[in-house]
């Protein structure tokens, strides 16, 4: 069973799952822009930004994550974004091996494993670096559609200084973004029963044949697979940001992403 609600940090979302049957596994994660802390079964990992779909491995029989919002958790983990693009790392191999283990056995035996992650993230995201409130600016423009050079110009900094900053904080570029959260924005459309071509015009693509290109290359399937996947199991979402429960450092849901409820 898949849970989720809003996390005691501003902007992140504390989900929950336990095991279910075998198949839910078996859907890859979509790229969402977000960076998760994961507790599953006494291990802590951490799923980086994905810029494709990401086919997980091995389960757990009890889940606990917090899903940061786009930009935050790089000031939270004291890593930058795009050395975990694409990746599922061990905690360990960011802050220790023993302190991380140590953090997880502590999770694992509070009463509630979700509620002790949401307050060890509370509690140490107060002394992190704050995020960038100019790069939150920007994912607020590019989640509404608005162009890379736009978004850049109403925060007031250049495209190139944009573009290194968002490789620290995002993992990738604001073109990479931009289309990452075009592609969440058409899939929600698509979801909600608006047909494809007028989701691909409202979501910002030019067309049904680039939101179909677009689905291919960063979600490795097709829209109507994409559908029916939602369609035969829609209590799913984000399990598979998880990768490898026994956290191997290179072990995102088959819904829009790593991910929040939209099936």
């Amino acid at each position: 069973m898949y849970e989720e609600r809003p996390a005691l940090l501003d902007g992140a979302v504390l989900w929950t799952r336990t095991a279910g049957p075998a198949t839910d596994g078996a859907r890859p994660v979509l790229p969402d822009g977000c960076m998760d802390l994961i507790w599953a079964d006494g291990h802590l990992l951490v799923a980086g930004p994905d810029t494709r779909a990401y086919v997980p491995g091995e389960f757990a029989a009890r889940y606990a994550d917090i899903r940061f919002a786009p930009g935050d958790a790089p000031g939270f983990l004291g890593v930058p974004a795009h050395e975990l693009r694409d990746r599922r790392v061990a905690l360990g191999a960011l802050w220790g091996e023993v302190g991380a283990r140590r953090l997880g056995e502590r999770i694992g035996e509070a009463p509630d494993p979700a509620a002790a992650l949401d307050e060890l993230v509370r509690r140490r995201a107060a002394e992190a670096p704050a995020p960038d409130p100019l790069l939150r600016a920007v994912v607020a423009r590019l989640a509404a559609g608005r162009a890379v050079a736009e978004a850049a110009e109403a925060v007031g900094i250049g495209a190139r200084q944009l573009h290194r900053r968002s490789l620290d904080v995002f993992g990738y570029g604001p073109k990479t973004l931009a289309r990452v959260l075009r592609l969440q924005r058409a899939l929600a459309l698509v979801l909600a029963g608006v047909p494809y071509a007028e989701a691909a015009v409202r979501a910002g693509c030019v067309d049904q044949a680039h939101l179909a290109r677009e689905t291919r290359a960063l979600a490795g399937t097709t829209l109507g697979a994409y559908v029916a996947s939602v369609a035969s199991a829609t209590s799913v979402t984000s399990v598979a940001s998880v990768g490898s429960v026994a956290g191997s450092a290179n072990s995102e849901t088959p819904l829009p992403s790593g991910s929040r409820t939209t099936a």
